[in-house]
């Protein structure tokens, strides 16, 4: 196997973030000492000259085990052998770590490895520092949580992970050509609890009624804290574009606190460094809503190394130098007492003091005694007055449907969905939220459930099987694992030799024994290791698996693997 790590890795890449940083023909350090972000930060803290000699290099490689696979161990076991060692502040599910090397400079057969452990959904490559976000938001199994601000994905699988197989994720993306990145993390990860919405976050419905148990505000940000990761940042980043901000992230947060119900808890979120961004957020959201505690962030993320929120900050002009032009209060540091006594409690994460970018992190959570603002609905609209949800949108399966399914498969899985030519695998509270009613129109209007309205459902679950002409054709690799020891009907049990023969080969001739059943998609279960492995039965038994599963498990089943490039 060759190393994680080579010597040259660091250079190479270092070369590239050079080269980013040229395109203006100034050297980069030059640019970063004669930028705006500089002479801003030397306001905000008096070592400026500390921070910046630990704001260029570039990040490590880190990445999160997903323990929703039942192979998470062995993935961990092949992180350690090859020098990745244990994020130490990390808690919840599973695991994170730290890679020997640069992101993006593996080599070899490992750099082939992470890329298909990454692609089969058994890790999530990932910045550090943006896992805290999830880890402050602390979800439960059963929860309904919304990631406000969700694409391309990460923090949702993260959610994901906590909530296993029960509760739900809202994860919401405004910006449609977006949207298509969140849904292939999704389905790259394999989890059933996620749902991929399409909304205005400063308008997302109140789905469900009760309210949201968790909401996450990963808000957009002018992104100051990503200078060992996105070098533009010291020639364009500038005090007027957090303004721009300012009032999008009240709004998304106000939203967030509005659709979260009594004792929920809300996680505010930037990689911006910029207190107007941050603090100033906070402040106006604690100014303008009654019922909301601000949680102690640094107990929350024990052994993080941050620093208390600030109380107090210049007004800066894009000089970076304070300057005497009049803001709105919103912007300005708060008078007071008691928002300033609480400030203290978030936490600013500067780049220069963890392997990671900058970030900044508030948690609120809601009073049990906090008072909705619901209105009484003045009018329910009789179902067949609803408009349906667009013929594109996941429904649970027909009865008559679900039946053709059990008598084909043997059994029938709970939480089965139809879209278009997919079968999907969710949750009871996806199905839970589908039925309830919901309002509109400030509550005044209500609209009877089973249906996914006023929600833009734009992905469900997991891809479970696949649909020929309305039949069922197969049953898909990324489910293979999850549904294969359920459905006696679609499976067969055979001996490790055939399993290694088609992992190698890609096709094996089909044994004169235990095969009497008709052509079409099945899986193969190992009768050793319980590896279930799915395949087309024609003339010939055919892989049904992606080159990446293949690699990992012939990997995991000392096998030589060849690719076909390789041949």
């Amino acid at each position: 196997m060759t190393p994680l790590f080579s010597p040259k890795s660091r250079a190479v890449d270092v070369c590239c973030f050079h080269r980013s940083c040229m395109d203006s023909g100034v050297p980069w350090e030059v640019l970063a000492r004669d930028s705006v972000l500089l002479k801003a930060v030397s306001h905000w803290r008096q070592d400026d000259d500390v921070w910046l000699e630990g704001s260029f290099d570039r990040l490590s490689e880190t990445v999160r085990v997903n323990p929703l696979r039942d192979d998470s161990n062995w993935t961990e076991g092949w992180l350690e052998e090859n020098g990745a060692v244990r994020i130490p502040w990390f808690t919840g599910p599973c695991s994170a770590w730290t890679l020997p090397f640069e992101r993006g400079a593996a080599e070899g057969d490992s750099r082939e490895m992470l890329k298909a452990l990454h692609q089969t959904g058994r890790l999530t490559r990932q910045e550090a520092v943006s896992m805290l976000p999830v880890i402050a938001l602390d979800p439960e199994p059963g929860d309904i949580v919304l990631d406000m601000c969700a694409s391309p994905g990460s923090k949702t699988t993260h959610i994901a992970e906590y909530l296993g197989e029960s509760g739900l994720v809202l994860a919401n993306e405004v910006v449609n050509s977006r949207v298509n990145m969140l849904v292939s993390n999704s389905n790259r990860h394999g989890s059933p609890c996620i749902a991929v919405v399409n909304h205005d976050g400063r308008h997302m419905p109140m789905v469900p009624e009760s309210g949201f148990d968790r909401v996450l505000v990963d808000a957009p940000c002018t992104g100051s804290g990503t200078t060992r990761k996105n070098p533009d940042v010291w020639s364009k980043w500038l005090p007027s574009g957090g303004r721009s901000l300012h009032d999008l992230q009240i709004h998304l947060l106000s939203r967030a606190v509005a659709i979260t119900k009594a004792s929920g808890r809300i996680v505010y979120a930037t990689c911006s460094l910029d207190p107007v961004e941050n603090e100033a957020v906070i402040a106006e959201i604690l100014r303008k809503h009654d019922g909301i505690d601000l949680l102690d962030a640094s107990e929350l993320l024990a052994g993080v190394p941050g620093e208390a929120g600030r109380t107090d900050w210049p007004m800066l002009g894009d000089d970076g130098r304070p300057t005497d032009e009049s803001f709105p209060v919103s912007m300005v540091p708060p008078t007071e007492e008691r928002i300033s006594l609480a400030l203290p409690r978030c936490i600013r994460i500067w780049n220069d003091k963890v392997d990671a970018g900058g970030f900044f992190l508030a948690v609120l959570e809601k009073t049990a005694d906090a008072v909705s603002k619901k209105k009484n609905a003045e009018h329910t609209i009789q179902p067949d007055d609803v408009r349906p949800d667009p013929s594109d949108s996941p429904r649970p399966l027909s009865e008559e449907f679900a039946e053709t399914l059990r008598k084909q498969w043997g059994a029938l899985p709970n939480g089965l969905w139809i879209r278009g030519k997919r079968v999907l695998l969710s949750t009871q509270e996806a199905r839970d939220v589908w039925e309830s009613d919901r309002s509109r129109k400030g509550g005044r209007v209500r609209i009877p459930g089973e249906r996914w309205r006023p929600l833009r459902v734009m992905h469900l679950g997991q891809k479970a099987a696949l649909l020929r002409k309305g039949a069922f054709d197969r049953i898909v690799a990324g489910a293979a694992r999850r549904l294969g020891p359920e459905l006696t009907g679609v499976t067969t049990e055979v001996n490790p030799e055939l399993i290694d023969e088609l992992l190698t080969n890609g096709e094996a001739m089909i044994p004169d024994s235990g095969f009497n059943q008709s052509a079409g998609g099945r899986i193969l279960i190992d009768a050793e290791s319980g590896d279930c492995i799915p395949v087309w039965m024609g003339s010939r038994l055919s892989l049904m698996l992606g080159e990446p599963e293949c690699r990992i498990l012939c990997m995991q089943r000392g096998l030589q693997y060849h690719s076909a490039e390789e041949e």
